[in-house]
């Protein structure tokens, strides 16, 4: 499911083949955004997220889960780009590791992003 909003995201494999890389870009448009703005979109879309993680329609446990992923991660960032002190241009890569018998990305949600 895609969920427009102030960050594109890709979703690579890393060169040693353990675990997975997010890749994180804020869009342009955001970026241009008033810092006032920026936290309005940006709490908008974590609004826009949980809902859908919430909801029991056309949503299915992968996407659910990849979606939490990404809610969690957003929870981090909110108090930084809230008091702007977060370079929006900058690329953010999280690499998030394998344990035990993890196969895909969705299958990392027992490890906490925090």
């Amino acid at each position: 499911m895609l969920i427009e909003g102030p960050m594109n995201i890709t979703i690579s494999d890393p060169a040693d083949g353990q675990g997975k890389v997010l890749v994180i870009l804020f869009t342009p448009e955001f970026q241009a955004l008033p810092l006032k703005q920026q936290g309005q979109q940006f709490q908008d879309y974590m609004r826009l997220l949980a809902r859908h993680i919430d909801s029991q329609d056309a949503v299915d446990e992968r996407n659910r889960a990849g979606m939490a992923i990404i809610y969690q991660f957003a929870d981090q960032l909110l108090p930084h780009i809230l008091s702007g002190d977060l370079a929006l241009e900058e690329r953010i890569v999280l690499q998030i590791r394998q344990e035990a018998q993890a196969v895909a990305l969705t299958d990392l949600l027992a490890t906490p992003l925090n």
